[in-house]
This record gives C-alpha cells, structure tokens and sequence, in this order.
C-alpha cells in the first residue's frame, strides 16, 4: 500500500514539474504583455505586474507600427490556415483511405516517400519553392504561399490518417452495403464518423504550420499587405533594441487563436470516438 501511494506522489509529482515545465513560458508571455517597460527591464522581476497596462496591446491593435493594420495580417494568416486545413484534409483523407483499402503498385514506395519528405529540412526547400513559384507566377501571392503550406501538410496527414482508416473494420463496410447503401454513403456514413478523431488531429497540426510559418512567408512575399502575423512581430526587432512588451502582446494574441481552434475542434474529437459505432 505504501509503495502505490509513494509510486503515485511520484507519478503525479513528475506530471506536475512537466506541466509547470510546459507552461511557465506560455505564463511567463502572457504576464510580461500586462508589464510596463520599467517593469519588463526591471532588475528583480515579478511574475505578475504590479501596474497592468495595455499599452502594449494597444500599440499591436492600433498603433499603425506598419503601413498595414494588425487586422489585414490577421486576415491573411486566418485565409491561409483555414485553407490549408480544408484541402490537406480533404486530399489527405482521400489518400489514406485509397493506401490503406487498396493494394496497387508501389503502395510501399509512397509510403516510404511520405516519411523522407519529412525528414527533409524545410529550410533546404527555400530556394527550389522560390523558383518553383517563380515560373509558376505565383511568387509574392497568398494562394502560392498556400500551395507551399499545403504541400508540407498533406504527407503527415496522409500517414496519421492511414492509420485511422486501417483501424476501421471492413465488416462494417460490408454491412452497410448488404443493407443498401452505396460506395459514397458508405464513405460518409461508417468511415468518416470513425476518421473523425485523426482527421481533427491532422487540421490541428495544419492550422499550427499555416498560422506560425514564418521562413516561407518572409521569404516569398513582398508587399507588406499580404504579411501574416507572424512576420508582423519582425517590426518590433529594431538594431538599438526589442520591444519586449510589444512583442510579448503581440505573441499572446497569436497564440489565442490557436487556442480557440483547438476547442472547437476538439469537441469534434471526442464526438468522432462514439459517432457511427455499432453494438457487438
């Protein structure tokens, strides 16, 4: 009885130094926003404010640090994830469902393929996607920067959703066509109910590369209204010094709506575990 109550303190005790591990940065951005500068660069300091402000929020949302507004680069970094976390999962889906169903040839050697593309540094991609896009005349255009993001999406996709799909048992499929229904509601009603989780996982992994890109977006885009958010926090760099409270302010309202989506989406998750099932 001794050794499972010392086992589980340290059990929880390990959790509890890896969430505060974790999430002590995430606390860390968060308070440093509601700081004044003499406390940010104060010599002993606090991790609350003492004197919360939001100048610094202020100066992100209506400061005009740039020739555009913060909103015109929320709007691009928004159009971007969304569409990327539409069309990778829509191709990603189809493409799992055909590796992990089908036998055809070279089944392995896509496979395979999928995994050395992730291992490829994506800053050794650069170069290639800018002449790439170059040709393509899609250079310094949000659609060509989706592209790019799509194209890094869809391999990982298609290798967690294959999984998913694999799990799914064929006698279940083989039911609902002995009860009438066709390939495509078949496809819609049994398998996408029990993809359902690995789908919401793989657009969460997508929206986190769309929304926090920030080589390909500096590199292949030039006129300041198309920026995302993340290219955003370069303003406040400068050569005499950061802007910490700024950049601080500005990270928090990055990270929000990753956050949000995260919610929403993860209701979804749960939803797909117990959507379709059938009684044994």
């Amino acid at each position: 009885m001794k050794r499972s109550l010392l086992r589980r303190a340290a059990l929880n005790g390990t959790g509890l130094l890896v969430f505060v591990f974790a999430v002590f940065p995430v606390f860390w951005m968060v308070s440093t926003a509601f700081k004044p500068n003499t406390e940010i660069f104060s010599t002993t300091p606090k991790p609350f404010p003492s004197h919360p402000t939001l100048d610094h929020f202020d100066l992100v949302l209506n400061g005009g640090i740039a020739e555009v507004s913060f909103w015109e680069y929320f709007r691009n970094s928004a159009v971007l994830a969304l569409v990327t976390v539409v069309v990778s999962s829509l191709f990603a889906l189809l493409a799992a469902t055909a590796v992990a169903r089908f036998r055809f040839r070279f089944r392995t050697t896509f496979l395979v393929m999928l995994l050395v593309v992730q291992m490829v540094p994506l800053e050794a991609l650069v170069i290639p996607l800018f002449l790439d896009l170059k040709k393509a005349d899609m250079l310094n255009t949000l659609p060509g920067l989706a592209v790019v993001y799509i194209g890094f999406a869809v391999p990982f996709a298609i290798w967690m959703l294959r999984g998913f799909v694999a799990a799914v048992p064929r006698e279940l499929e083989e039911a609902a066509a002995i009860d009438g229904a066709g390939p495509v509601r078949t496809f819609f009603k049994v398998m996408l109910p029990l993809v359902a989780p690995g789908l919401v996982a793989t657009s969460i992994f997508s929206f986190i590369t769309a929304w926090n890109e920030f080589i390909f977006a500096y590199t292949f885009l030039e006129d300041q209204d198309k920026y995302t958010l993340p290219i955003m926090l370069q303003f406040f760099f400068g050569r005499s010094g950061n802007a910490w409270g700024p950049i601080m302010a500005a990270s928090t309202l990055l990270t929000i709506p990753v956050i949000a989506f995260f919610l929403v989406v993860q209701r979804r998750m749960v939803s797909g575990l117990t959507a379709g099932a059938v009684k044994g």
